[in-house]
């Protein structure tokens, strides 16, 4: 049986080896294509290190100066959804062209705002434009090719999707030293007129196929994501479940998705197809969408702070620790590129997992007193890892669809990785901060007279400055102990997490080789 599957599997020479959209320079668009969608993926780590400096040319306070972040993950997370209707009712080369534009427009805008709530505004519009990018971006890569070069094209444009995150605090936070904030916005627009350019002038269009909207289904959806993100985006600033805010976000959240829920798989004509998340490769790829968003956000979240407080080292330097992340994603998507049609996408993913795992296992190491050598090597592993990871899984979810459900499984892909991403923040955030206070509280119950040689706490203050100065280095060791203790729990709980999702793997079913052997559809269909 396993033969057979690789041998189905090693076959690229199909009876119709042809792209469902022919082109006239795919080159060119696929640079263009590229170009787009790194230029969006930017935008949602690249605006973080600049924001104390937002706050002070904005007028905002530390509390809402965060609505800049907030504002663009809920419009993403709410336009996501109706890309694959928009792309339906007035054509993907349209609304492709359209989202790039107004991209471009609103960071134009954000970087000329005068106050918070234009920024605010702009950032929304940024965010929407941003959530239609993603998709169809992926959906273009895929349409524009022949079934034999789909894995290359998607692992081009997975190494946009991995690398940009990683590559934009360090962009952002050498834009904001050398130049101000605002450069960070305006970086987009020489990238972003350019892709434009390229896809007026090679960007094919999908057929028109007008349907209904599905008004009540967006409206919930859209108020389940909105009150989700608002939970996770301030729990921690409202001590979580401690505050009446967070118990309202929370139970409009859960009966908003359930009214979803009933209503997707009740009615017709839905805003997201019910079949898509019947089907098996579908449903599991969202399983680790969540996973490596989760992993992706979850950690760069992490080490910057990180590197910054317990380690001391400066922005620049920061950066440069964690650009090896994106020359170990760049080794694997090579490799899984060369290896997708030759071995079990499957065993693939594992292998990426398994990998992924160790990276996390090697950071809980760590220790005070190291030097950067394990930063950059587990920086390495992990990219390995979760290069091995996004292809496939990208891969094996469109191998039993029909072309024609590219876009919307996109737009879902897109949304779940995002929606992982917000919760692994969330998660490994609140950690770290129950984390610090235990172990801050545990480390100073040790300091005693017989743990000090120089000074005694209880008579610290005889000794005047002498005293206080000492202290005080005392409490910021203690401090910077307990944060190194708080980390490295954080990344034994994301260990664990991607330990236990390694079962999941066995519930996908193998691509078979005739999935894209034409434009028109296979006999392993949506519903299937």
């Amino acid at each position: 049986m396993s033969g057979s599957i690789l041998v189905a599997m090693a076959s690229v020479e199909f009876a119709d080896d042809r792209p469902t959209l022919e082109v006239a320079n795919r080159g060119l668009l696929t640079v263009g294509v590229l170009m787009a969608m790194i230029v969006y993926m930017l935008d949602a780590t690249i605006a973080n290190v600049a924001l104390p400096h937002m706050q002070a040319s904005l007028g905002a306070t530390f509390d809402t100066i965060t609505w800049v972040l907030t504002s663009y993950i809920i419009a993403l997370a709410v336009a996501t959804p109706i890309t694959g209707w928009l792309s339906d009712c007035i054509g993907s080369r349209n609304l492709f062209l359209i989202a790039v534009a107004g991209f471009v427009l609103a960071s134009m805008a954000c970087g000329a705002s005068t106050n918070l709530e234009e920024m605010v505004l702009f950032r929304f519009i940024q965010g929407v434009m941003g959530a239609f990018i993603g998709p169809l971006s992926q959906t273009a890569m895929l349409d524009i090719n022949p079934p034999s070069r789909q894995a290359r094209s998607m692992s081009l444009w997975g190494m946009g999707i991995m690398i940009a995150p990683i590559m934009g605090p360090i962009i952002g936070g050498w834009l904001t030293e050398s130049y101000n904030w605002r450069w960070v916005f305006y970086v987009n627009l020489p990238v972003g007129m350019i892709a434009f350019a390229l896809l007026w002038l090679f960007l094919p269009s999908r057929p028109i196929s007008r349907r209904s909207f599905d008004l009540f289904g967006f409206a919930v959806l859209a108020i389940a994501l909105s009150s989700l993100q608002l939970m996770l985006d301030r729990g921690t600033d409202q001590d979580w479940f401690e505050s009446v805010e967070i118990w309202i976000e929370a139970i409009i959240a859960v009966s908003a998705f359930w009214v979803f829920s009933v209503h997707l798989f009740t009615k017709h004509n839905t805003i997201i197809d019910a079949a898509l998340l019947k089907n098996s490769n579908m449903a599991m790829a969202l399983v680790f969408q969540l996973i490596i968003g989760l992993m992706m956000m979850a950690v760069m979240a992490l080490m910057p702070p990180m590197l910054q407080r317990v380690y001391g080292y400066d922005v620049l330097d920061t950066g440069m620790l964690l650009a090896p992340r994106g020359i170990g994603i760049l080794m694997a998507m090579f490799i899984a590129s060369r290896l997708i049609n030759r071995v079990d996408p499957r065993y693939i993913i594992m292998t990426g997992l398994t990998i992924a795992s160790v990276s996390m296992w090697q950071m809980t190491q760590w220790s005070l007193v190291m030097d950067s050598t394990p930063i950059v090597v587990s920086g390495i592993v992990q990219g390995l890892g979760m290069g091995l990871c996004f292809m496939p899984v990208n891969s094996m979810a469109f191998s039993t669809l029909d072309t024609q459900y590219r876009t919307e499984g996109a737009s879902i892909l897109n949304l779940f990785r995002s929606l992982g991403g917000s919760v692994g923040i969330s998660i490994v955030t609140a950690v770290l901060g129950m984390n610090v206070q235990t172990s801050h509280a545990d480390l100073s119950s040790h300091i005693t007279s017989s743990s000090m040689s120089a000074v005694d706490p209880a008579t610290a203050d005889r000794f005047g400055v002498f005293g206080e100065t000492a202290m005080a280095m005392v409490n910021a060791e203690v401090n910077r102990q307990a944060l190194m203790i708080a980390y490295l729990d954080d990344f034994k709980l994301i260990m664990y997490i991607l330990f236990f999702a390694l079962p999941v793997i066995l519930m996908m079913r193998p691509p078979k080789t005739v999935s894209f052997s034409s434009p028109q559809g296979t006999a392993d269909s949506i519903g299937h």
